[in-house]
């Protein structure tokens, strides 16, 4: 069985040429909670280098809370911004002579879509000229995954490895302590659970079905390298496997 184990990249951590030796797919921040130009085309020299699907990661445009706060802003000034990003990051991969794989929003606008309707609706018009070339990465269960499939735009259901579900599949709050699972052989057991049975334990210790078509660790997690590391070395002892 082959999985697509996805990053976050491009960020500012200093761990994405170490990262690319273990992951699939990586998602490029352009320029909108944090990036620019050069730190685009690095990372899709990397990318390319190691054979890594290249998306893109837009954001709302606030660096100043590295896209990570719901942001006041008018439907227009976000559809221009997200089309301003992806059209950076996309002529920069065409110069390198690849192809967008997919788009993934960041942070709080990637929640926030999970039940905002004219925001995913505001969100799919600014990426419409990518539906027949890329796909949509997005939680599962969420508004914008039924207005992406609505609109025929190709998807990829996401779980996250490196964080813990409630009870209602979203994501611990980050502002908890028990957010993130940091221990790797602790989401070598949560990933596994999700790959073998389409099940993830919650917070509270519940079991609850839940599909998905790609994983991501987040590059910004302390131990994201000692993770994809570890989970390279396991996941293929249970026949599971990081495809390129």
């Amino acid at each position: 069985m082959y999985i697509d184990i996805n990053c976050d990249i491009g960020e500012g951590i200093g761990n994405d040429k170490k990262l690319f030796s273990y992951i699939s797919s990586c998602s490029i921040a352009c320029g909108g909670h944090v990036g620019d130009e050069k730190t685009m085309l690095e990372a899709i020299k990397l990318a390319k280098y190691n054979n890594v699907k290249i998306g893109a990661h837009p954001s709302y445009p606030d660096k100043n809370n590295f896209g990570r706060v719901s942001l006041t802003i008018s439907l227009t000034e976000l559809k221009k911004s997200i089309k301003h990003q992806l059209k950076t990051l996309n002529n920069l991969i065409i110069k390198e002579g690849l192809i967008l794989h997919h788009i993934k929003p960041h942070g709080a606008l990637y929640n926030d879509m999970i039940k905002d309707k004219e925001l995913s609706i505001a969100f799919l018009e600014a990426i419409i000229d990518f539906r027949e070339r890329a796909y949509l990465y997005v939680p599962v269960n969420s508004m914008i995954e039924k207005l992406a499939l609505e609109k025929g735009f190709k998807i990829k259901r996401e779980a996250f490895a490196d964080r813990n579900y409630t009870n209602n599949l979203s994501l611990v709050s980050r502002k908890l302590k028990d957010a993130l699972l940091e221990d790797p052989k602790d989401v070598f057991k949560h990933i596994s659970l999700i790959v073998k049975q389409n099940k993830v334990k919650t917070i509270d210790a519940n079991i609850l079905k839940i599909e998905a078509d790609t994983f991501c660790i987040h590059g910004d997690t302390p131990a994201a390298l000692e993770i994809v590391k570890y989970l390279s070395n396991e996941l293929p002892k249970q026949n599971i496997y990081i495809k390129n």
